[in-house]
C-alpha cells in the first residue's frame, strides 16, 4: 500500500515511517520543509489548498495518515488556546485540504490522530462513547476541543478512523529526556495541584505507530483509544516520575492557589482529567500496546529520561 504520512517529522510520524517501511509498505512523507525529513517526502502546507492539492495528487496515496499538528515545544497551560492555534487551523482547515486532496488523489483510506482525554469528566476509565467536554470545559481547552471535533466530523466524513491517543511520550515528546515536561519535574517546578486526581492514560509513540499500521487494513471507522493498560492518578505519577529523574519531591498546591498561576485548563489538567480504555482498539484492531505501562516506557532502552 502507498501511504501518505501528514506530519511526518513529528513524535509519531517520525516513529511510523520507518515502522510502515518495515512491513512493506510504499511510504511517502508530507512535511512543511524536507529539513528534518527522511526518505521519500513531497513538501506543502496543509494550510495552503492549492499547494496541498499538488503535493497530495505528486504522491498518489492509496491511504492518508493524518497527523498535522504544529504544537510548541514547551506549553503555558494559562495561555493553551494561543499555542494551539495553528494546531487548531491544521485540524479543522488543513484537514478538509489534506481529505479534499486525497479524495481526489484516489485514496481509500484515512486515519487520523485524536486526543484520550478530552472526555468529560467522571468516575471510572472512559470508553468511546463517553460524551466529550462540552459541559464546563476550560476555556482554554474549549478552542482546542472545539478543532478536535471538528477533525472527527472530518474524518468520519471521509470514511475514516480517529485514533484517540493518551499523555504522548517517548523521543521527541514533552517526557523524553530533553522535553520540557521532564525539566519542569526535575527543577521542582511541578506540584500536585489539589489532589492530583486528575487521571493519565498514556501511549507511547511506538505504541502509536503500531496502531496506525495495524488499522490501515481494517474496516474500523469512527473512534478508538489507543492507550496503555495502565491508568495512574496525577497524584502518583508525579512523585514516582521525579524519583525516576531524581529529583525534589513534588510540593502540593491548593486548587485555588493553582488556578492563579496556572489558569483553569492547568487545574484540569492536574486534577480533573479521565483517564481511557483501550478494549476496542485491542479487538478491533488486534493490537496492543509493547508498553503496557508508562513505567516499561519511559524505563526502555534509549528511552528514559533517567539517562539524562
Amino acid at each position: 500500500m502507498r501511504v501518505l504520512v501528514a506530519g511526518s517529522t513529528g513524535v509519531i510520524g517520525s516513529r511510523l515511517v520507518p515502522l510502515l517501511d518495515a512491513v512493506g509498505h510504499e511510504v511517502v512523507g508530507l512535511a512543511r520543509s524536507a529539513d528534518r525529513a527522511t526518505g521519500s517526502i513531497v513538501t506543502a502546507d496543509a494550510l495552503d489548498r492549492d499547494g496541498l492539492a499538488r503535493a497530495v495528487a505528486e504522491a498518489a496515496p492509496d491511504a492518508v495518515v493524518n497527523l498535522l499538528t504544529a504544537i510548541p515545544a514547551a506549553l503555558d497551560p494559562r495561555h493553551l488556546a494561543r499555542d494551539f492555534a495553528v494546531t487548531n487551523r491544521l485540524r479543522t482547515e488543513g484537514t478538509r485540504n489534506l481529505y479534499e486532496a486525497a479524495e481526489r488523489a484516489g485514496a481509500t483510506r484515512v486515519l487520523a490522530q485524536g486526543l484520550a482525554y478530552a472526555y468529560q469528566p467522571a468516575d471510572g476509565l472512559a470508553d468511546e462513547d463517553a460524551p466529550l467536554w462540552t459541559d464546563h470545559t476550560p476555556k482554554q481547552f474549549a478552542p482546542v476541543l472545539r478543532a478536535l471535533m471538528e477533525l472527527e466530523r472530518l474524518t468520519a466524513g471521509a470514511g475514516g478512523l480517529v485514533l484517540r491517543f493518551g499523555h504522548l511520550y517517548g523521543p521527541g515528546s514533552a517526557y523524553a529526556p530533553d522535553g520540557s515536561f521532564t525539566a519542569q519535574v526535575r527543577a521542582g517546578k511541578v506540584p500536585v495541584v489539589g489532589g492530583g486526581h486528575a487521571t493519565l492514560s498514556f501511549t507511547h509513540a511506538d505504541d502509536a505507530a503500531t496502531a496506525l499500521v495495524a488499522a490501515l487494513d481494517k474496516e474500523a471507522t469512527g473512534a478508538l483509544n489507543v492507550v496503555d493498560d495502565t491508568p495512574v492518578t496525577m497524584g502518583e505519577f508525579l512523585p514516582e516520575y521525579a524519583g525516576m529523574l531524581g529529583a525534589p519531591a513534588p510540593k502540593r498546591a491548593p486548587a485555588a492557589l493553582a488556578r492563579l498561576a496556572v489558569g483553569s485548563w492547568g487545574v484540569a489538567f492536574m486534577n480533573g482529567l479521565r483517564g481511557a480504555g483501550n478494549t476496542r482498539a485491542r479487538l478491533r484492531l488486534d493490537w496492543r500496546p509493547r508498553y503496557a505501562s508508562w513505567r516499561d516506557g519511559i524505563g526502555a532502552p534509549g528511552d528514559t529520561a533517567r539517562a539524562a
